[in-house]
């Protein structure tokens, strides 16, 4: 069975939306960031990295988000959550989460997490005051030149659009005001309407 490490609030939502919407067996293992679960050494054997989500497999653990959401789709095809017949459309599948992953939750860190790059207190206040301008660019990208529409990928949903609603649930907290950006309003309102999201979202 697979079994996703997973701690509410955090980009590993969408993976486990994916495996929602694949309907896949498997289980959740929470890491408690309160009680630093993700430094301790048992959790540490499961990914080096510290961090969530990681996805245990018959084959092995993975984690990063993008690969995750790429394994889950190609190991369900029939829940066609990526575009598999088509190597051009699924790289620009896997461009845009690599943007989300690299980018856009990276700009969000700087706000949560700036101790990974400054330890000054000046350098992280400087931090934390540019993310809602960083966010707000990263989404206008987003938003203008990059969603297709309805979906991530237009008219097909795929693991991409987990990964938008994931990053959508945080932009309040960033500072960016969602009304400016119409169409992924309407994404994040149509994906808090599916029942996978739900289920995902139950004990969240």
């Amino acid at each position: 069975m697979l079994k996703l490490f997973y701690t509410p609030g955090t980009c590993a939502l969408a993976s486990r939306i994916a495996l929602e919407d694949a309907g896949a067996d498997y289980e959740i293992i929470r890491v408690d960031f309160g009680k630093q679960e993700q430094r301790s050494p048992e959790f540490l054997k499961i990914n080096p990295k510290g961090r969530v989500p990681a996805l245990s497999t018959d084959k092995g653990i993975l984690t990063e988000t993008p690969a995750i959401l790429a394994f889950v789709a190609q190991s369900f095809p029939n829940a066609r959550l990526a575009p598999l017949d088509d190597p051009y459309a699924f790289a620009e599948m896997q461009a845009f989460n690599s943007y989300i992953s690299s980018t856009v939750h990276v700009n969000h860190a700087h706000g949560r997490r700036g101790t990974r790059w400054a330890n000054d207190e000046a350098s992280l206040a400087d931090m934390k005051s540019k993310v809602s301008e960083t966010m707000t660019a990263a989404m206008e990208l987003i938003e203008y030149g990059m969603f297709e529409g309805p979906w991530v990928m237009g008219e097909t949903y795929t693991v991409a659009d987990p990964y938008l609603f994931t990053m959508a649930r945080w932009l309040e907290g960033d500072g960016v005001d969602i009304e400016t950006l119409p169409r992924i309003k309407d994404h994040m309102n149509r994906m808090a309407g599916l029942e996978s999201v739900k289920r995902a979202l139950a004990d969240a």
